[in-house]
C-alpha cells in the first residue's frame, strides 16, 4: 500500500540531501526501475531566462505550487510581487526561505491561505504529475484562483500521459526515502484533454522546455489585483516563523 504523496516526498531523504549541496544525482524511480531524471542543479540555481520570461506572465498575487528550492519565488519577491510558495518538503521550504522568498510546508490539498484569491498559480518543473491525477489537481488550482485566474504549467517534453507509483532515489540503485506515491508525466496535449472548464491562454516551447497557460472561467479579469488580499496569518517554514518580503502575501 502506497504512502500520501506528501508524507513520501517530505520523508525522501536522498531529495533533502540534493537540496542541501544543490546537486544530483536524483531520480523518480518507478516500480519497474524506469528512472525520471530530476534537474537538481537547476532548480537550485537562480531563476534562468527561461524561467523569468514565465514568470514576466504572471498576474497579480501568485501561488507556485511544489516551489521545491524557492528560485521563482524568490525572483518574484525580488520583483516586487506578491508570491508564496508551498511544498511538503522542509528542506525546500527552507532553502526558499533562505533565497529571501516565503513558503509554506503544505500540500496543495491541504487548507491553504487566499484561497479563492490567487491571481497566477505556477504548476513548473513537472508538477502538473503532482498527486497522480492531472484531472484532480486542475479542480484543485481552479478552487485556489480568482474568477479568471491564469494557471501556467510546465508539461512533460514529450507527448505523454501516464501515472505511476515513484519513490525518489539518488541513484538506480540506491537508497530511498519514504515510501513510493503517486506521480503523472503529462504531455502539452493530455493537460489540455484534461483541462474541461478551463479557457486556453497559451501554449510555447522555450529552451527544450513545453509550457501551458490556461484561465480558469468566471467574472472579471482575473488579475488578482483588485480582490481581497491572500490570508496574512499563515505560518511558514515548516510552522516557523520568518519574516517574508513586505510585499509577501503572508506575514
Amino acid at each position: 500500500m502506497s504512502t500520501s504523496p506528501a508524507v513520501a516526498w517530505a520523508a525522501a531523504d536522498p531529495y533533502a540531501a540534493a537540496l542541501r549541496t544543490g546537486r544530483g544525482p536524483l531520480f523518480l524511480r518507478r516500480s519497474d526501475g524506469w528512472l525520471l531524471p530530476l534537474e537538481v542543479e537547476r532548480w537550485c540555481a537562480r531563476a534562468d531566462p527561461v524561467d523569468r520570461a514565465v514568470l514576466d506572465r504572471c498576474e497579480g498575487a501568485v501561488l507556485d505550487v511544489g516551489c521545491g528550492p524557492g528560485r521563482l519565488v524568490a525572483e518574484l519577491a525580488a520583483r516586487g510581487r506578491p508570491v508564496l510558495g508551498i511544498d511538503v518538503s522542509e528542506a525546500a521550504v527552507d532553502h526558499t526561505g533562505r533565497l529571501g522568498g516565503p513558503a509554506l510546508r503544505r500540500s496543495v490539498f491541504e487548507p491553504l491561505p487566499g484561497e479563492g484569491r490567487w491571481g497566477t498559480v505556477l504548476l513548473m518543473d513537472g508538477n502538473v504529475g503532482i498527486g497522480g491525477d492531472p484531472a484532480a489537481l486542475l479542480d484543485r488550482v481552479a478552487r485556489l484562483l480568482c474568477p479568471g485566474g491564469l494557471l501556467i504549467a510546465e508539461t512533460a517534453g514529450v507527448d505523454v500521459d501516464e501515472r505511476s507509483e515513484v519513490q525518489v532515489v539518488d541513484s538506480a540503485d540506491g537508497r530511498t526515502g519514504g515510501g513510493a506515491f503517486p506521480w503523472a508525466r503529462v504531455g502539452t496535449p493530455a493537460l489540455l484533454r484534461y483541462a474541461r472548464g478551463w479557457d486556453r491562454a497559451g501554449r510555447w516551447t522555450a529552451g527544450g522546455r513545453r509550457f501551458v497557460a490556461l484561465r480558469s472561467r468566471g467574472a472579471g479579469s482575473g488579475t488578482g489585483t483588485g480582490s481581497e488580499p491572500p490570508n496574512r496569518t499563515a505560518v511558514i517554514s515548516g510552522q516557523r516563523r520568518r519574516k517574508p518580503p513586505a510585499t509577501g502575501p503572508v506575514a
